[in-house]
């Protein structure tokens, strides 16, 4: 490839597709499990695992159990600033090669019966003892999610390199829509593969997928000549006395707490919104997942048109308020004691909007108050906070869920009563940093 061609916007726009689908791949697996939860729960006498609502909360919030207690998101940072995006970006694939692959041996060749006695408890599960394939899932879950994390930031910063003074936020908001491409396609498709063909064959369509986006990114990293010379340029070298400048930067903060907020009542609800649909609404289990599928689908189409339009008018903080205050409505509306399916699409879809109108500003308002060469850090600062969220709010959820659960009724209005509240904080701070930026214009100029 010419160097000519490596400058032109054919070159750009070819890389954003390369790496959104790479991270595309990473987000099937991301959520393949989550509309199997009805498999997961079902008796064993029934081809089901037998897992409770409280183990597979303790699952879906492993994913960021290595991020946040052995802090490798900070490391991950660390590296994608200091080695470059090629570097990073082939560790972040090997090692969602690897915790995916560790979720299907763990799930499909193990026993489902033997159990482990661990020393300490996480306060639901009796007696401290937990399934031995729940743990070694989760395990490689949370091997699978540094690696999903580091990949989320490399990719962010790979957009970031190749369309800033562009169209960055239109960019970015195509790869957030083909990122809920995959979210959709594992919402949708493994609930109908699970049920007719066993729990193996969607966990072996996520697993060849992120083995497809490894070799897709070993492509990019053949196109990207730049990066080597990014790296050694003075300018861009990292520094830790900028980083502490930008640590101190109140709309940072504003942002990375919304961000917590936001995505911590938004995914968690995503893991159970499945199950909620079936016991709640009544909802057939093949298409279950269809109706949260609607979420994903919806912003396909939205969310670059929401970046398009930041793009150009600006006014990022006041659709960061607009997209929380919707969530926190479509929360609420879960909460209430409805149960026609109409109703649940109705919401869903509204959520759908809501899913489009943050992130297409907020993650293209990081680049304006971080430099480029703290751009990975600052990043994994933000996924570090956000996945303290996304650990602890699925257990907490899960042992809600399973103290509310009676045969098989399952209450969820507790819970979607919590996922509100949080919502209500993300209004809340969302409001803040509109305030903090009409005082300080240039804080996101």
């Amino acid at each position: 490839m010419t160097g000519k061609w490596l400058n032109s916007a054919g070159a750009r726009w070819m890389v954003l597709l390369i790496v959104s689908l790479t991270m595309m791949l990473g987000y099937v697996v991301a959520k393949e499990m989550t509309p199997l939860q009805f498999l997961l729960e079902a008796p064993l006498s029934e081809g089901g695992l037998g897992w409770t609502s409280s183990e597979f909360g303790l699952f879906a919030g492993s994913k960021g159990f290595f991020n946040v207690f052995l802090l490798m998101l900070f490391v991950s940072g660390i590296v994608l600033d200091r080695f470059g995006v090629r570097i990073a970006g082939i560790i972040s694939c090997l090692l969602m090669l690897v915790g995916a692959g560790f979720i299907y041996y763990a799930t499909c060749h193990t026993s489902p019966a033997a159990m482990v006695h661990l020393p300490f408890s996480f306060g639901f599960l009796e007696s401290g003892e937990v399934k031995r394939q729940v743990l070694m899932a989760s395990g490689g879950f949370a091997t699978f999610g540094v690696g999903y994390e580091l990949c989320g930031i490399t990719v962010s910063k790979v957009i970031v390199k190749w369309f800033s003074g562009k169209e960055l936020a239109l960019a970015m908001g195509l790869q957030v829509a083909m990122a809920r491409l995959g979210t959709a396609a594992a919402l949708a498709g493994s609930p109908a593969l699970g049920h007719r063909f066993g729990l193996a064959t969607p966990l072996l369509v996520g697993l060849w997928g992120i083995g497809i986006g490894l070799v897709l990114y070993l492509v990019y990293c053949s196109m990207d000549r730049r990066d080597m010379a990014e790296v050694k340029s003075d300018d861009e070298q990292f520094r830790w006395g900028e980083l502490l400048l930008t640590f101190k930067n109140k709309g940072f903060w504003l942002i990375t707490l919304l961000c917590l907020l936001y995505y911590s009542s938004l995914y968690p609800f995503l893991d159970f919104a499945t199950k909620l649909m079936i016991s709640k609404y009544g909802v057939d289990p093949e298409l279950a997942g269809t109706i949260p599928a609607i979420l994903p689908f919806t912003s396909i189409i939205l969310t670059p048109l929401f970046g398009a339009m930041y793009d150009k008018f600006g006014h990022g903080t006041q659709i960061m308020i607009l997209g929380t205050a919707m969530l926190t409505v479509v929360l609420a509306g879960f909460a209430l004691p409805l149960s026609s399916p109409g109703f649940a699409v109705t919401l869903m879809f509204v959520l759908g909007i809501a899913f489009s109108l943050l992130p297409s500003v907020l993650w293209p308002a990081v680049p304006k108050l971080v430099p480029m060469a703290q751009l990975g850090t600052a990043y994994s600062m933000i996924y570090y906070i956000q996945n303290i969220g996304l650990f602890i709010i699925p257990i907490v959820i899960g042992s809600v869920l399973h103290h509310n659960t009676v045969g098989e009724s399952v209450d969820y209005t507790a819970a979607m009563w919590i996922f509100t509240g949080i919502g209500v904080a993300g209004i809340i701070v969302a409001a803040m940093l509109h305030r903090h930026v009409g005082r300080h214009p240039e804080a996101l100029a």
